[in-house]
């Protein structure tokens, strides 16, 4: 009982480490948002697409990136902005939500307005509505400081189109942000199997105690 138990704070603590509610959808990154491109290592501005396609509810979903994977960038942690462009501090933040611009934005604009409105560098996220697809964006910058820096476009939000994408934006909070270490599949289905095992065996020497039990009476 007492190996259960232990099994048992394990897996709380596993799940409680990634700081989500069972009703909140949460869209990891846990690969490096550069794999299989060149762009790192190409001169200029690179942009790179192929993003998920995911819906999103600012209510109650949460996006979570890999310390293990994005603090290589210098992601810690994040400090977040709303607004629009000439709003936002000029230091201290890394994780933008860009109000809807009269300027049409892709992702290239929106990152050169917010390059040009931060004074300190550093890696970080934002999400744009992008006037082109209709529909917000959310986007890696190697650093948000730089007009040069090589872009990663983490995510479309398919459901959030049109007047009311737009309208959304302002509802976005730093609690759909988040940086936590993300379980390997694997070691999740091992814990769980472990504690599968575990408790069969506890029930099979109770099963096994409770006949002993009513032989000895008889």
């Amino acid at each position: 009982m007492q190996t259960l138990r232990r099994l048992a704070v394990v897996s709380t603590v596993l799940l409680v480490h990634a700081s989500v509610a069972p009703a909140q959808q949460t869209i990891t990154f846990s690969a490096d948002p550069f794999t299989g491109s060149t762009a790192l290592t190409t001169p200029g501005r690179q942009i790179v697409g192929n993003e998920l396609f995911t819906t999103f509810d600012p209510a109650t979903d949460v996006f979570v990136f890999d310390p293990a994977v994005y603090g290589a960038y210098g992601i810690g942690s994040l400090s977040f902005a709303i607004g629009a462009v000439g709003s936002l501090p000029t230091t201290g933040v890394n994780t933008l939500v860009l109000a809807p611009s009269p300027i049409p934005f892709a992702a290239g604009t929106a990152a050169n307005e917010i390059a040009a409105r931060l004074t300190t560098s550093g890696a970080g996220f934002f999400v744009y509505f992008n006037s082109g697809l209709d529909v917000p964006r959310l986007v890696f910058s190697t650093d948000l400081n730089d007009e040069n820096a090589d872009l990663r476009v983490l995510a479309r939000l398919t459901n959030l189109s049109g007047q009311g994408g737009r309208d959304a934006l302002a509802t976005f909070s730093s609690a759909n942000f988040a940086v936590a270490v993300v379980p390997e599949p694997s070691s999740v289905l091992m814990l769980a199997a472990g504690l599968a095992a575990v408790g069969a065996h506890q029930a099979a020497r109770r099963h096994r105690a409770g006949i002993t039990a009513r032989v000895r009476r008889t």
